[in-house]
């Protein structure tokens, strides 16, 4: 069952976001966000699990509003390749910029996750993750308001 729900959400996905760069730029930033939350798993202190898990839900949040770009971008400058439409570089910049940031918030929460088993002491990994995760939310938004159709998308 689960392989005709993945077949259906790929047809979707191509017409909605293509097959080029806004199509990547989407899945990269979902890549990133599992990854992260496989960092969850196995966790055994309390607290930096919690903490990481409430900047897991603040990152999930950025999911629908990447992908509201990614459409509106593919609808109005399609790809179907690796060119970026010059008229959205701003925008696939800052989409591609929060995509790799969270994947470096992804490696701090792992090590994070590393320093609190180690050494009991992981409020300086939490720090970092959660100023990574807000320049992810930066990033995000300089991407809405780089569109050229007005501001933000609807949340």
């Amino acid at each position: 069952m689960a392989f005709f729900a993945a077949a259906r959400q790929g047809r979707k996905d191509d017409a909605e976001l293509g097959t080029g760069v806004w199509r990547r730029a989407h899945d990269r930033f979902r890549r990133g966000l599992d990854r992260y939350h496989q960092i969850l798993e196995g966790i055994e202190d309390d607290d930096v699990y919690n903490e990481l898990v409430g900047i897991a839900n603040e990152l999930s949040a950025m999911l629908p509003r990447v992908r509201a770009v990614c459409v509106r971008a593919q609808a109005s400058s399609p790809s179907t390749g690796l060119d970026i439409p010059g008229a959205l570089l701003q925008v696939h910049r800052a989409l591609s910029r929060a995509g790799n940031t969270l994947a470096t918030t992804a490696e701090a929460a792992a090590m994070t996750r590393l320093d609190g088993e180690r050494w009991g002491i992981a409020s300086s990994g939490l720090d970092n993750v959660r100023r990574r995760a807000q320049l992810v939310t930066e990033d995000v938004e300089e991407a809405e308001r780089a569109m050229p159709d007005a501001g933000p998308s609807p949340r």
